[in-house]
């Protein structure tokens, strides 16, 4: 008996060569490239609409680069704004750059994956590897397990936050308004971006403790990283904590205790010293070693602050917060690990050690030259300012260098010279915040394209003279 052949439609065929196309040409691109292409496609849609008319007030105008630097900035969950985000953008406006803020900070990954979830599609190797690579994951068993429980912590926590801040803004704001301020700042916290739409940056919540206390436990939830998360929440069960989130718990205390303790030192303006209560002037301060590290919400004008202040402060945005979390800069495990390394080193021991696990040599290589390569890029960024904006005498190197570094760590937070900025200049700033969200990794393996190679032969080894 003859079996008839069915053959495939040309609506097939064609639906299969689109298909095979598209692979060939996602196929060209590593994970890293993968990453940073898809992180710029978010921004220039958020810039689009930014544009549209009803995306800010009818007398309000401003150029395209305007609305990408804003996008890059709450995509990059940065916080830097060349127009004030409460005058300048409606409620449209404003309500596309707290998406931007969402989805910078749980990665826009998240989302695609989350529609591999809703459709009930099987996720591929290479989905598994992106997400692998936004979370900083170990290993890929357990990619789509750590998805869901991102998701629903980042809902649970958010929607708390608005809650316990709706009560405070629908006093002062109304209902409709109110709510919306404790949405918008409940994300942004989380996300440690910074933005905010209250009138004078928030200056009158000075004197309320309890929302400046909502604030920071928004900020350090979205600093400490979502794998942290995990192993604390299940510590009762499995009474475990991994070897990252015991050094990033250790390392976020202490700078959260010592950024503290260093303000108290070196704040004496007027207005903490003279205008708030000694309880108050102590919270204040505790709220600017837990936000300015990282969220970027400032209570004070920089204008008023003391120079050991500013130094501290870039210190502290510099390292940033954990990584798999919301906040940029260097990490605080990076910073662990080289004080592991020196302590090791000026002790004359070979191996370097924490909570009685050694650490790998790839680890303290990555750490080493995390460093270094950031290190070169802050200076390079800074000197290409410096040549554009140090014709301004108003405007000197603390206040490029103090620019730079927010940016890079996206903290968002300023001197006062991300409104005067020249077009060059938000360009090198947007890079920067770009760099800073993705990783210094990620962007330098998407550029120089780096693969693994094994050399087939050694060179003879010879030391040089160190210091």
């Amino acid at each position: 008996m003859s079996r008839k052949i069915e053959l495939p439609t040309a609506a097939e065929m064609k639906k299969f060569h689109n298909q095979s196309l598209q692979r060939t040409f996602w196929s060209r691109f590593s994970m890293p490239q993968r990453l940073t292409l898809g992180f710029l496609s978010v921004i220039t849609v958020g810039a689009l609409l930014l544009m549209l008319p009803i995306s800010h007030y009818g007398n309000m105008r401003h150029s395209f680069l305007n609305a990408l630097f804003t996008s890059t900035s709450a995509a990059s969950v940065t916080g830097l704004t060349v127009v004030d985000t409460a005058t300048h953008w409606t409620l449209f406006g404003q309500i596309v750059i707290m998406c931007l803020i969402e989805v910078g900070a749980l990665g826009f990954m998240s989302f695609s994956v989350l529609l591999f979830t809703a459709t009930k599609r099987q996720m591929d190797l290479r989905n598994r590897m992106m997400i692998q690579e936004v979370y900083s994951l170990e290993n890929l068993y357990d990619t789509r397990a750590v998805f869901g429980y991102v998701i629903k912590l980042s809902i649970i926590i958010q929607i708390v936050g608005a809650l316990c801040l709706a009560p405070f803004f629908i006093n002062d704001f109304g209902f409709k308004k109110g709510s919306f301020f404790a949405l918008f700042h409940a994300i942004s916290a989380f996300g440690n971006a910074g933005f905010t739409t209250l009138p004078g940056n928030g200056v009158a919540y000075t004197s309320q403790p309890w929302v400046m206390f909502i604030f920071a436990a928004l900020i350090v939830a979205g600093s400490l990283g979502f794998l942290v998360w995990r192993d604390v929440l299940l510590y009762p069960r499995t009474k475990k904590l991994s070897l990252h989130s015991k050094l990033a718990l250790v390392m976020t205390g202490a700078l959260i205790v010592g950024g503290w303790l260093l303000y108290e030192i070196t704040q004496s303006n007027l207005a903490i010293a003279h205008t708030l209560s000694p309880l108050n002037r102590a919270f204040n301060t505790l709220f600017m070693s837990i936000s300015y590290r990282t969220a970027g919400f400032s209570q004070f004008s920089f204008t008023d602050m003391s120079q050991a202040t500013i130094l501290v402060t870039m210190i502290l945005m510099y390292v940033g917060g954990t990584p798999g979390s919301t906040a940029g800069g260097l990490k605080t495990t990076t910073l662990g690990v080289l004080l592991l390394k020196t302590h090791a080193a000026l002790r004359g021991k070979q191996d370097v050690t924490f909570a009685h696990r050694r650490l790998t040599d790839e680890n303290i290589t990555r750490a080493l030259l995390l460093v270094f390569v950031s290190m070169i890029f802050l200076a390079g960024l800074s000197f290409l300012l410096l040549l554009t904006q140090g014709t301004d005498a108003h405007f000197g190197l603390e206040y490029i260098v103090f620019e730079v570094v927010s940016a890079f760590a996206t903290a968002g937070l300023s001197l006062g010279l991300t409104p005067h900025l020249t077009d060059f200049g938000q360009c090198v700033i947007m890079l920067t915040m770009f760099i800073g969200r993705v990783g210094v990794y990620t962007v330098m393996f998407s550029v120089l394209n780096v693969h693994t190679e094994h050399a087939p032969y050694r060179y003879p080894e010879e030391s040089v003279i160190i210091g």
